[in-house]
Parts: C-alpha cells; sequence; structure tokens
C-alpha cells in the first residue's frame, strides 16, 4: 500500500498576501480529515511568498516547495537565490528542471544535474521534472529524452541522505489541457522505476505525473502501480480545486486500503 504525494506548483500567480490567505483557508478545510501520512500535500509559491507562507503553515502539514534554485550558497551574485536562503526561508522541497526552465531560462540537463547534487547539500529535497515535446514524441523520441534526462542525474547510488522525486511532465501535455493516456503514463512511469532500480535508489522515491492535472482525471493516474502522486500546475490555483484533489487522493488510498485486506 503506497502513500500519495501532491505537489502544487503556483507558478508566477498569486502575490504575498493572497498567497497567505490561500494557505490559511487551505489549513482550515483539510482539518479533521486530512492525514499528511497518507497523502503528503506540498505548496510552490513564488519565492518571495515562502517565508511568510512558512509562518502560516507551521506546524499544519502542508510543505513549501521552491520553484527554481540558483548554484552557490552566497556571494555577489545580484538577484539569485541559492539553496542555502530557501532552505532557511522555511522551503524544504525546490522544483528542479521544469519544462519552463529548461525552454525559456535555456537550462541543460547538466545545469539541472548541478542544482540536484546543490538542493542535496542544502537538505532540500529536489522534484526533477522531466519530459518529452511534441515534437520529440511525434518522432518516437520520448524514451530516448527520458534516458538523457534521467542520466544527468542518476550517475551514482542514491542513498537516504539523497532524497529525489522524478515528476514525469510531458511538455505537450503542461498547460494545454491535453492530458497523456492513463496506459502511456504508466508505461512510462515503470521505465523511470526501472532507472530508480539501477541506481539502487529506494524504493519510496515518488514518481509524480504532472501535465493538465485536475479533480476528473487524477484518480485514473493515482491507480497506476509506479505513479504516486502528481505534481499540479493551473487546477492548484483554485482552493477548491486543490481540496478535492486531497479528497480523491484520500479515497484513492482507502481504496487501495480495501484491496489490501480484501
Amino acid at each position: 500500500m503506497k502513500s500519495s504525494l501532491l505537489i502544487a506548483n503556483w507558478k508566477m500567480y498569486k502575490t504575498v498576501e493572497e498567497s497567505a490567505s490561500f494557505a490559511r483557508l487551505l489549513t482550515e478545510r483539510l482539518r479533521g480529515w486530512w492525514n499528511p501520512e497518507e497523502v503528503g500535500l506540498v505548496v510552490a509559491p513564488t519565492a518571495v511568498a515562502i517565508f511568510k507562507l512558512a509562518q502560516s503553515l507551521a506546524d499544519g502539514g502542508v510543505q513549501l516547495a521552491a520553484q527554481n534554485m540558483d548554484l552557490g550558497t552566497e556571494g555577489a551574485f545580484t538577484g539569485a537565490l541559492s539553496a542555502y536562503l530557501l532552505h532557511e526561508a522555511g522551503a524544504r522541497l525546490v522544483i528542479l528542471g521544469h519544462s519552463e526552465r529548461r525552454r525559456y531560462f535555456a537550462e541543460t540537463d547538466a545545469l539541472v544535474a548541478e542544482k540536484v547534487e546543490a538542493a542535496w547539500h542544502a537538505g532540500l529535497t529536489p522534484v526533477v521534472c522531466i519530459g518529452e515535446t511534441e515534437s520529440e514524441r511525434d518522432r518516437g523520441e520520448t524514451q530516448t529524452v527520458l534516458d538523457r534526462q534521467l542520466a544527468a542525474i542518476l550517475k551514482k547510488p542514491l542513498g537516504s541522505s539523497h532524497p529525489l522525486i522524478i515528476a514525469y511532465e510531458p511538455v505537450w501535455a503542461i498547460g494545454t489541457g491535453r492530458v497523456a493516456q492513463n496506459q502511456d503514463v504508466g508505461q512510462l512511469a515503470h521505465l523511470i522505476r526501472r532507472w530508480l532500480d539501477q541506481v539502487q535508489a529506494p524504493a519510496a522515491v515518488p514518481i509524480l505525473y504532472g501535465g493538465s492535472v485536475n479533480p476528473e482525471n487524477l484518480a485514473g493516474f493515482l491507480s497506476l502501480d509506479d505513479v504516486d502522486g502528481a505534481l499540479i500546475g493551473g487546477a492548484s490555483l483554485s482552493l477548491d480545486h486543490v481540496v478535492s484533489m486531497v479528497k480523491v487522493a484520500m479515497g484513492a488510498r482507502q481504496t487501495d486500503t480495501s484491496i489490501a485486506k480484501g
């Protein structure tokens, strides 16, 4: 029986006050029925809101992630935010290698790998995004792309001191309303799991799916053997949607429990 993990990536939305208000209301709506040990919930606000949300969410079970980070610890790097600074602000996870960072900020596989190492050094859990573009998919290169992106970060055995989360996000499905078929996601998640096994990663390394995830399609993804949760974009901006998706995940886990007992 597996637990589930939901990560809400707010991207460049919500002011500091809007983020704090959302966090307070979310805590109230989850109180009394949500079990964070069964369904983990992470919010990734803009960097300017992390510190305030760390105060709003203290001891509530909802964790915080940064949406990106820069290399180094400190120094004369105007505008940069190191893993160390993000951890001090209250983040415990960091999203790395998102397709928007790769596309608009020219981040390479090698840079993502460096950031993963820096995140570990600072005590952050990296959430590494991988996925193919529409043209790569049409050319039948999905597995080749995933192999290349995974090879960059999985170069050595992973131990308990190297926590990791992998998010498979086909670029063509992010923010487009197009959703990958469950069968395809299941096959690719299994491919990722084989990669993790090759580097002796702990069996508990979560594999998430991302790409136009919403309350209506989440249960289908959670039903897949090698999918442990979701990285959610646009739908996570709605409080009602987030609460609904936590309920879906809790229901899916209860169904798994019933099956296991049966």
